[in-house]
């Protein structure tokens, strides 16, 4: 029998240990699933958003129970899980409200008598989904699978088993047919198996950049549709002309919330020299003023990193980037799983803080002269999620997105998912879109109806 553990990170206690399925149970789960998938199917849009609308309310009703899964299992701060289990209620209100005319029939004029696109299930979809934001995560893809008639399976991340475990108790408490969403307990190398399975239709990776080109190559093998959503290294991009204080509030929301740890945190900041001076002297002292400390206090903002590894590895990032001529301007220290809010200057392109994926508190900070320097720098890596570009010109902000190499550019604001906008991509980043139309769509059959009667004579 093969078990995991799940660890608190902010004290190191054992928060519960559960049993691995075995490759027999993981078959007979899919199976199940399946056979819900048939009836599923069948049910109309006003009954699955009946449904999903009393599981926004079970999240609602019991946001801080769930938030605390979060907080023991990955040190997440109270406020900020909180905060995410409504943005999960949201998702599914938002998918509840919109998926029917999302999925609505679109006649096209062709030489038939009647043509048109309708939008079918596929069946049981897999997602692979990550630790950082365990329940967020699995619902932006969940939310819009349901509603269109698929029925989700989940394999989440090791360390956040407990949260597996109270997705799918959402789901249950809120009357949710039974195998409608399930969460298997299982590691990574059982992933394999599961997107090779004849009844698993296509499958969904939220993680870093190996294990979505892993778990894509066996989809591909196996003729099976895939959605990637990988690692980020977002740019700041701070122009002379922006409102310094607001600026350097929204920077330091976009790089230190979640204590660090998202793909689409704000990592590089971009800041043109005529004010880097003024900008960094405010920067400084709103970093200075984070509080750490217990997660389950609800005045904590930065929280511990989830694993002792994570937050080994940025410090090798940062202590290899200060030997090639990086400067700590604040933090620079580590203790187990906690990493103070850093922020390096001085950092150049060569540097692993610049070219890498730094995933925690750690900002870096390099200057440059002007909009197509700016520009050039943000584009300076392997990665493709967002953006962000401050500046009073909008108009001159917006002259600049055809040349960013993003998935999204936000002008003035940190970027972030929005349920009513896509979501994804491009380069490393991945592949795919999720949220908005654009993501319900993703998992669907784009089925072609052309309709000519005969014309008797």
């Amino acid at each position: 029998m093969i078990t995991t553990t799940s660890t608190n990170p902010y004290n190191g206690e054992k928060i519960d240990v559960f049993e691995n399925h075995t490759q027999e149970e993981v078959d007979d789960l899919i199976n199940r699933a399946h056979e819900r998938f048939l009836s599923w199917r069948e049910t109309s849009f006003e009954e699955r958003k009946t449904f999903l609308l009393a599981v926004s309310s079970e999240l609602n009703k019991n946001k801080n129970k769930y938030a605390r899964v979060m907080v023991n299992e990955m040190g997440k701060p109270i406020s900020q899980a909180i905060a995410e289990i409504e943005k999960c209620a949201w998702v599914c209100e938002y998918y509840a409200e919109n998926a029917e005319k999302q999925l609505k029939r679109e006649l096209i004029e062709t030489d038939a008598d009647k043509s048109y696109v309708c939008f079918e299930p596929l069946g049981v979809i897999l997602a692979v989904m990550p630790w950082n934001f365990p329940f967020w995560q699995v619902f932006r893809f969940a939310a819009p699978a349901l509603m269109a008639g698929n029925v989700p399976i989940l394999k989440h991340a090791s360390n956040v088993f407990g949260c597996a475990r109270e997705l799918e108790s959402v789901f249950i408490n809120a009357g949710m047919p039974k195998n409608c969403f399930t969460s298997l307990y299982v590691g990574s190398d059982m992933v394999k198996h599961i997107v090779e399975h004849p009844l698993i239709k296509a499958a969904t990776l939220t993680g870093s950049g190996p294990a979505g080109g892993a778990v894509a190559s066996i989809a591909g093998k196996n003729i099976k549709k895939m959605v990637l959503e990988l690692g980020g290294s977002n740019a700041l991009i701070v122009l002379k002309d922006c409102d310094i204080a607001e600026t350097v509030r929204i920077c330091v929301n976009a790089r230190f919330q979640n204590t660090g740890q998202s793909c689409i945190a704000g990592k590089r900041l971009l800041l043109q020299e005529d004010i880097a001076d003024k900008f960094l002297k405010k920067l400084l002292k709103k970093v200075g003023a984070l509080r750490s400390g217990d997660p389950q206090d609800e005045t904590t903002f930065i929280g511990v990193m989830a694993r002792e590894d994570l937050a080994a590895d940025l410090e090798k990032q940062m202590r290899e980037s200060v030997k090639m001529g990086a400067k700590i301007a604040i933090g620079g220290k580590r203790d187990g799983t906690y990493f103070e809010p850093t922020v390096l200057t001085e950092v150049t392109p060569e540097m692993p803080v610049f070219y890498e994926e730094t995933f925690g508190p750690l900002l870096s900070v390099t200057t440059f002269k002007d909009i197509e320097e700016a520009i050039e720098l943000s584009n300076k890596t392997i990665y493709g999620l967002g953006v962000s570009i401050f500046t009073a010109d909008v108009d001159e902000a917006e002259k600049m997105v055809p040349k960013m190499e993003e998935g999204s550019v936000f002008i003035n604001e940190l970027v972030k998912s929005d349920p009513r906008l896509p979501f994804g991509g491009v380069k490393e980043s991945g592949f795919g879109r999720e949220l908005s139309a654009y993501g319900i769509r993703e998992f669907v059959n784009k089925k072609t109806i052309f309709i000519k009667k005969f014309h008797f004579s």
